[in-house]
């Protein structure tokens, strides 16, 4: 096996499930809304409750009038991230990421300071987000070349992944 930098030997990949769970309004910004989750690790009931509430009630999200994406990612027993995702400037996908650990009675702002390996670099999407990320990138290139009517948004709104990643 070859090694690689900043990869535990140890490591053994797996695959992830992107589950749609429809339209979710956001702080006046329209999100098709994506629970990413390990087959038979799905996602708790409260954390996405308490994830919607985040999104809906809560100032920080300040998305008037923005469309886009959530991720919902349950990343092992207990920790989950919160990605909210707008596109804004034509073509640029803006994201917020939250996160909920262990029995917190609420998301948080994930530290973007956070340096898991030194330098300028700092982490993005994971492997398994990327799939929701590439299917909903070519759905905004499409909604965008299109006559972006009320038609064409509805199927951009109805236009969700599903499948392993």
């Amino acid at each position: 096996m070859t090694a690689l930098a900043h990869v535990p030997s140890v490591y053994s990949h797996y695959l992830k499930q992107a589950v749609p769970r429809g339209a979710l309004p956001a702080a006046g910004a329209s999100l098709k809304y994506y629970h990413l989750e390990r087959p038979g690790e799905l996602v708790a009931e409260r954390a996405d409750a308490l994830a919607r509430a985040a999104l809906t009630d809560n100032p920080a999200f300040a998305f008037s009038g923005d469309l886009g994406f959530c991720i919902l990612h349950r990343c092992g027993a207990n920790f989950y991230f919160l990605l909210p995702t707008v596109w804004r400037g034509a073509n640029e996908d803006w994201e917020a990421v939250w996160y909920l650990d262990g029995g917190a009675s609420a998301f948080a702002p994930f530290d973007p300071a956070y340096p898991p390996v030194a330098g300028p670099a700092r982490a993005a999407f994971c492997v398994w987000e990327l799939g929701i990320v590439a299917h909903e990138a070519r759905a905004w290139s499409r909604f965008f070349a299109s006559p972006r009517g009320g038609a064409e948004l509805q199927h951009w709104l109805d236009d969700r992944f599903q499948g392993q990643v």
